[in-house]
């Protein structure tokens, strides 16, 4: 098997994120002991804390030069025919929809410049997907740069012709003696 151009796992922060997270749950559920209210801050704690931890075990995420692996799935680069972000950036959440029409959200627990790298990742090897709604030529200016191609860019004069003629008679001056001032012609 091939070997990942880049693996993306999550943030070791996380798992930090859960411990004080249910701290906070034990702390709020001993105070509630004492104090009815706080079993409240102790269910939210702990909701937290569960969520976290959920982010803390995502699959890694790996870049192949043929697909997209996280966790046990694999997606062809082919198969990817729409690439849309949310609004989250870190964590990064994707959804991809493929050919067949189904539609899944890659969640990535990541710290934001990895996140960024991972988008990256996944809108350069999407080749055939629409990006947020743009085709993939055109998102990269790739269409742009076809267009060029095919007029040549216009050509401007850069001297007035009387500047240019005194050019001319310069270089042929500079050809024939060697030299633009006249100190070589009068030393001979």
């Amino acid at each position: 098997m091939s070997r990942p151009v880049a693996r993306y796992t999550p943030s070791r922060r996380y798992f930090s994120l859960a411990l004080i997270a249910v701290g906070g749950a034990a702390l709020s559920g001993w105070t509630g002991l004492r104090w009815a209210p706080a079993w409240i801050a102790a269910g939210a704690f702990a909701i937290t804390a569960l969520a976290i931890l959920i982010f803390a075990l995502r699959p890694a995420v790996e870049i192949f030069e043929t697909h997209l692996s996280v966790g046990r799935r694999a997606v062809a680069w082919g198969d990817i025919r729409r690439l849309d972000q949310t609004g989250w950036n870190a964590p990064l959440a994707v959804y991809l929809t493929l050919a067949d029409g189904h539609r899944f959200l890659i969640l990535y627990p990541g710290d934001l410049d990895s996140s960024t790298s991972l988008l990256r990742h996944l809108r350069r090897y999407s080749r055939e997907a629409l990006l947020d709604g743009i085709p993939y030529r055109q998102f990269w200016g790739e269409a742009a740069t076809e267009r060029k191609q095919l007029a040549p860019p216009p050509r401007y004069p850069l001297l007035r012709p009387e500047d240019e003629d005194e050019v001319e008679k310069m270089l042929q001056k500079l050809k024939s003696v060697g030299r633009i001032d006249g100190r070589g012609s009068d030393e001979k």
